[in-house]
């Protein structure tokens, strides 16, 4: 028998983020690949980890959100590393998007790299490359995306309202 060790990929935690943005609402892999610019044999093999990690429900259908909210408080930065680079056009994230925006004030914004972005901030790559287009068509999952920018690139306050603002996303309350 071989083993195969299993490591999450940044694009996981995508996939499980849109999961969450459904909802309520059902969805299938091949619509959620095309939503996100990810291949299908991607998704299957991304949901397939999360299984393994307890971060999906067996039958891989359920995002277990108090494992990932725990992973995305406590592990992300660490495993998903990330710090503002130059200044360049792009879509804004972390602090610099909903929900944060209204929340938190700053003379720099962050940004993903897009080139029909239409504001100027520093630099950061998003989990995946095709982050952006798939933000900007969906709110929620743009928003939760941001979110956990703020988680990997934010100073204490900014991630402390992140996970708040996740918890009420989960439905986790406080």
């Amino acid at each position: 028998m071989q083993y195969k060790q299993q490591i999450m990929s940044p694009h996981d935690i995508v996939i499980l983020l849109k999961i969450v943005a459904y909802g309520k609402e059902s969805w299938f892999q091949k619509p959620l690949a095309e939503a996100l610019g990810i291949s299908q044999s991607e998704v299957s093999k991304s949901l397939n980890r999360s299984k393994y990690a307890g971060l999906l429900d067996p039958t891989g259908k359920t995002v277990m959100k108090l494992a990932l909210l725990e992973f995305l408080q406590f592990g992300l930065r660490y495993v998903f590393p990330q710090k503002p680079g130059p200044v360049v056009r792009g879509v804004p994230t972390s602090h610099s998007a909903p929900p944060l925006k209204d929340e938190i004030h700053s003379n720099e914004d962050y940004v993903w790299p897009y080139g029909k972005g239409k504001v100027r901030g520093h630099s950061i790559m998003p989990l995946y490359p095709t982050v952006p287009e798939a933000a900007l068509r969906d709110e929620k999952l743009y928003e939760l995306l941001a979110l956990v920018d703020a988680l990997r690139v934010g100073r204490v306050r900014e991630r402390e309202f992140a996970i708040s603002v996740l918890k009420n996303r989960f439905g986790l309350g406080e």
